[in-house]
């Protein structure tokens, strides 16, 4: 008997850097528009599932992964990412598997 294929996504956590400025909102750090636009192209060629900073907190945020994607290109492109590289942003990647899903992200 062949188990149900699962569903293995890579979540990008994104946590405050070095650089993070603690007493401004997410949305006001600097160079934020830079991290925006480096995961733009995968939210419209479908590589990106969701994507969203986190409203309470810190700061920070995460990003889903397609159910396809290739964990090599997830977390090569979570380092390239400039707010990564100057020290804004930590990026963790993590494996992932969806145990529930409603109809709504179906």
């Amino acid at each position: 008997m062949n188990s149900p294929a699962r569903d293995v996504r890579y979540v990008v956590f994104h946590t405050p850097g070095p650089a993070w400025a603690p007493h401004l909102p997410f949305f006001q750090q600097e160079g934020l528009q830079a991290h925006v636009e480096h995961y733009r192209p995968w939210a419209a060629n479908g590589k990106l599932a969701l994507g969203g900073p986190f409203l309470q907190g810190e700061g920070g945020g995460m990003m889903i992964t397609a159910p396809d994607a290739d964990e090599a290109e997830v977390i090569a492109h979570a380092q390239a990412d400039p707010c990564v590289l100057n020290g804004l942003l930590r990026a963790e990647v993590r494996k992932w598997m969806v145990g529930m899903q409603g109809p709504a992200t179906r």
